[in-house]
């Protein structure tokens, strides 16, 4: 990284003043990221995926912008386990509730994600979510299930929420109502491994990842797009995010032995203990991938009390 980029500079968001690099795209383009730019980016694949997605200028809690989010270059690794649903559910909100693959069996997952070009510039991001039934759904269809296990469309409800800057810090906990907080945070993508440290609060690992990478598939853009539903309470009313991630360069490894998890001292490493988690059933990696995050829509849920 350049000096230049290195630098930073002090900007409003919703009242809240954040630190973003000098001259980043979140500097000079404001979410209004000029896709020509972005396409001469020697790290940027190409940029049609994000033409074909109109953006709309929208009121939110951290001010007006623009939705969706542009994530134009990103690695990410999903390490998903079997936990009792007993466990889950004392995670959950009474509203929702996991999704069982078996007779009180449910998903949960670990996930580690590097943004190396983006609308609000470089960040990585760690999280500890648990798969649940669509909020809308009363019984979950097998379609529905077979498609959350292939990663083609999950709903989840997401505990811990690490980043690593500022603005994804704000965006992500007045915006979006995500239980976000600023820590060091490294994630190290490629086609050979995938590694991941969380720090906490001490210096000390939080959670730490390190794994073989499996075997990558290209895509071309377009051709499999695969959507996250994310549920939040944000000022007491529920509402839903959408992200559509367009997969360029993918492998899964099922039954995972190899996965290295160090589940330390911190607030994931609680999260995630709380779980209960009984043994990993896939692990996923996308070494190159884009991005559109929507901002969160108001959403109507079951009442399951």
């Amino acid at each position: 990284m350049s000096s230049l980029q290195q630098e930073s500079v002090k900007v409003d968001l919703g009242g809240r003043t954040v630190t973003v690099p000098r001259d980043g795209l979140y500097d000079r383009y404001r979410m209004d990221t000029d896709l020509d730019e972005v396409a001469r980016d020697p790290r940027v694949s190409g940029v049609d995926f994000f033409r074909r997605l109109p953006k709309t200028r929208v009121d939110s809690p951290i001010g007006p912008t623009l939705t969706p989010n542009f994530y134009y270059r990103i690695a990410t690794a999903r390490l998903t386990m079997l936990a009792p649903s007993r466990a889950i559910r004392t995670r959950l909100p009474r509203e929702l509730a996991p999704l069982q693959v078996a007779p009180g069996l449910g998903l949960i997952s670990v996930m580690f994600f590097r943004y190396d070009v983006c609308d609000i510039d470089f960040y990585t991001e760690a999280a500890v979510g648990i798969a649940v039934k669509p909020a809308r759904h009363g019984k979950l269809g097998f379609f529905d299930l077979v498609a959350g296990l292939k990663n083609e469309h999950l709903d989840s409800y997401v505990l811990s929420l690490p980043v690593s800057t500022e603005i994804a810090q704000v965006r992500g906990h007045d915006g979006y109502g995500f239980p976000k907080w600023v820590t060091e945070l490294d994630v190290d993508i490629d086609t050979t491994r995938t590694t991941a440290r969380v720090a906490n609060d001490s210096g000390g690992v939080d959670l730490a990842l390190s794994a073989a990478t499996p075997a990558q598939t290209a895509h071309r853009s377009g051709e499999r797009v695969s959507s996250l539903t994310s549920y939040t309470a944000i000022d007491g009313a529920w509402h839903s995010t959408l992200s559509q991630t367009n997969v360029l360069s993918a492998g899964t490894t099922l039954l995972p032995r190899d996965v290295a998890l160090r589940v330390g001292e911190g607030r994931m490493a609680d999260d995630l203990r709380s779980l209960k988690p009984i043994r990993p059933v896939q692990f996923d990696v996308v070494t190159e991938g884009q991005l559109a995050l929507h901002m969160p829509v108001p959403t109507s849920v079951r009442n399951r009390w």
